[in-house]
């Protein structure tokens, strides 16, 4: 290996004073594999001075995602790529991580990595007890296969996980790369990554369901119709909090929130708009942007319409 942990321990360090000058200790990265993640994350490692000599890429679209973003690096086998590596980066979906693990040979003082959001450093456990430093390192960013992953990377923040000496270098690594540390114990991972799913994935859930319902009555462009409210509702969210909701919910509302469930019916988002708004109530509520008075009539309407009534 060519760094020592005490490189990392002056990497970290110049990271943090803002020194410009790049540390005399550079890694040889191998990427498992050149997916979207992998790729852009290598390239990530490329532009801080580190050097991925190798990936493994099977499919068409990672060979040509490894040529672009990972251009100095020789297609190998998983197996080969790790033998060519100082740092392993392992970016294949989570539930093939740790078996992948178990069935490669790690040599003792290389440094191991996963993407996985949702994962703690056990999935990488066989790499650990064979002597390398295992962590878990995951950019808070979605990743779409497109040129501007690699700059949306700037500034993010990264849960990392691992043993004390680990967190060290996943610090120093993400620093490199132009993102935030924040650490997250191993029993809190999945709980970390649900909370991202529930505010990313399912936020794409709901813009692409509200752009159906506005297709359906004959909105042209319902993307350019919303992006204004939805981009300005998303960032006062953000700085805000509770205290940026509006709406007929945070009004107490009952008739205009019974007109939607009634223009909905039958639709695949009733029961979903149903939820929602119930949430947006109890969040209302707890928040005193809706008194309980007001709150008593929406409540009802937002009943589930099979729900037997209570003698």
């Amino acid at each position: 290996m060519t760094g020592t942990f005490e490189d990392w321990i002056s990497i970290m360090d110049q990271q943090r004073s803002g020194a410009s000058q790049r540390p005399a200790s550079r890694l040889a990265v191998g990427v498992v594999s050149a997916g979207r993640v992998g790729s852009v994350v290598g390239a990530a490692l490329t532009r801080a001075g580190h050097r991925v000599v190798a990936a493994s890429a099977v499919s068409e679209d990672s060979r040509r995602r490894a040529a672009r973003h990972l251009p100095g690096a020789e297609i190998l086998s998983p197996p080969d790529v790790v033998a060519a590596a100082d740092l392993v980066l392992v970016a294949v979906p989570d539930d093939a991580i740790a078996p992948l693990v178990a069935s490669l040979p790690v040599r003792p003082g290389q440094i191991w990595v996963h993407t996985s959001g949702a994962l703690g450093v056990a999935a990488l456990r066989p790499a650990r007890d064979a002597g390398a430093l295992t962590v878990a390192l995951a950019p808070a960013m979605t990743f779409t296969g497109r040129d501007e992953d690699l700059e949306r990377l700037n500034g993010v923040s990264w849960a990392i996980t691992g043993e004390a000496e680990a967190r060290f270098v996943g610090e120093a690594l993400v620093l490199e790369m132009g993102g935030e540390p924040e650490h997250v114990d191993e029993a809190d991972r999945a709980r970390y990554h649900a909370a991202l799913v529930y505010a990313a994935n399912h936020l794409m859930t709901l813009v692409n369901d509200a752009a159906d319902q506005l297709r359906a009555i004959g909105v042209a462009n319902p993307e350019r119709l919303m992006e204004p409210l939805v981009s300005a509702s998303l960032d006062n969210a953000l700085r805000h909090g509770d205290a940026a909701l509006t709406g007929p919910v945070s009004r107490g509302d009952a008739g205009t929130v019974a007109r939607h469930l009634e223009a909905l019916a039958g639709t695949d988002i009733a029961e979903t708009y149903r939820a929602m708004a119930r949430r947006t109530a109890e969040r209302a509520l707890e928040s005193g942007r809706l008194k309980s008075a007001d709150a008593e009539g929406l409540l009802e309407v937002l009943a589930h319409p099979d729900k037997e009534e209570t003698p």
